[in-house]
């Protein structure tokens, strides 16, 4: 399934929303279509465009302020990209650096992405204890990076430069 892109009427990220969605958001004229994929179009008896990359909606929507990005654990697989962060391989699980039996939350900078081997090796110790050094140091990504980030390394990389966000 791909996801669609959709900004307010300020041009800033407010959500994602399935291909179908966004095609229905544009053919009722309450979206523009800011970026189409390239090679995909959408054709019925009617209509033919472009499939939607990226979104505006017409009439600006207030959204009460977001001051972070709420921690889930497929929200911290998303932020690595489902990169270890002890070895490197690819990750299935989420770990505490500090562990929920010493006092660890679940917040965005004390979970990082981790494989099964590795999550079972470190156990109940911190990274230190365990002799094992992060590759990264976990970061709170803002609600907009959380957005973009979800969107997928190769859907990522298409996006156009002006929504200003590096690649982390």
């Amino acid at each position: 399934m791909r996801d669609t892109l959709v900004l307010n009427a300020s041009f800033e990220p407010l959500s994602t929303v399935t291909l179908n969605r966004a095609v229905v958001l544009v053919l009722q004229d309450k979206a523009v279509v800011e970026q189409a994929h390239p090679e995909l179009r959408m054709r019925g008896a009617a209509v033919d465009i472009p499939a939607p990359r990226v979104i505006r909606l017409c009439r600006y929507v207030r959204v009460p302020f977001r001051r972070q990005a709420p921690w889930s654990r497929r929200g911290v697989l998303v932020r690595d990209r489902h990169r270890c962060a002890y070895c490197g391989r690819r990750a299935t699980t989420v770990d505490h650096v500090v562990p929920r039996s010493h006092g660890g939350q679940d917040t965005w900078l004390n979970t990082v992405a981790s494989c099964a081997e590795d999550n079972h090796r470190k156990a109940d110790r911190t990274p230190e204890q365990a002799g094992m050094p992060l590759l990264r140091e976990p970061f709170e990504p803002t609600p907009a990076d959380a957005m973009l980030l979800a969107l997928g390394v190769d859907e990522f990389a298409a996006l156009p430069d002006w929504l200003g966000m590096d690649a982390a």
